[in-house]
């Protein structure tokens, strides 16, 4: 009796789990105010990570940090300074834009998870023209919509199995 409850505890608290790694890592929002000169960098909640957490852009290009309901405070900011997301929290939206002058290689953290390795790295190559510029923010933001996309329905399919495996077992 007490063995076929543990067991029962141990798949309720799997299939638990299994619906929080299906959460969406942030909630995109469109914003009229943002361009395709934008790269947004979200939060992967279920490993602790920035999502992207390398990003190559332009002078003149602008980095949106942006996530939305997240379980734990999270924040970007700059090893040397050059920005700083503010205090840790669930929501944010912070944009940057690194003007003329600016190319360097930039890592950051999020502070309350820096020992958790949730680190990333902004690369700005120096200013081209406009359509160039355009051309490569939206492949890569083609690109990152494609990875989350997949990631979503990877998960989709253990989740479905684990509860099929609990149901057998609540019977």
């Amino acid at each position: 009796m007490i063995k076929s409850l543990n067991i029962k505890v141990l798949m309720a608290f799997m299939l638990g789990i299994s619906f929080l790694s299906l959460q969406a890592s942030s909630i995109a929002v469109e914003s009229e105010a943002y361009t395709d000169n934008t790269v947004i960098i979200t939060v992967d909640s279920t490993n602790l990570q920035f999502s992207p957490s390398e990003v190559t852009i332009n002078e003149g290009q602008t980095v949106r940090f942006f996530w939305s309901g997240e379980f734990l405070d999270h924040n970007a900011v700059a090893l040397n300074g050059m920005f700083d997301s503010g205090d840790p929290e669930k929501e944010v939206d912070y944009a940057f834009t690194f003007d003329r002058g600016t190319n360097n290689t930039y890592d950051f953290i999020c502070e309350p998870h820096e020992l958790l390795a949730m680190v990333g790295t902004i690369t700005v190559n120096p200013s081209v023209d406009e359509t160039n510029s355009t051309d490569s923010v939206n492949s890569e933001q083609d690109s990152m919509e494609s990875t989350s996309s997949s990631l979503n329905g990877f998960l989709f399919v253990p989740a479905i199995a684990l509860v099929i495996l609990v149901s057998r077992y609540f019977r």
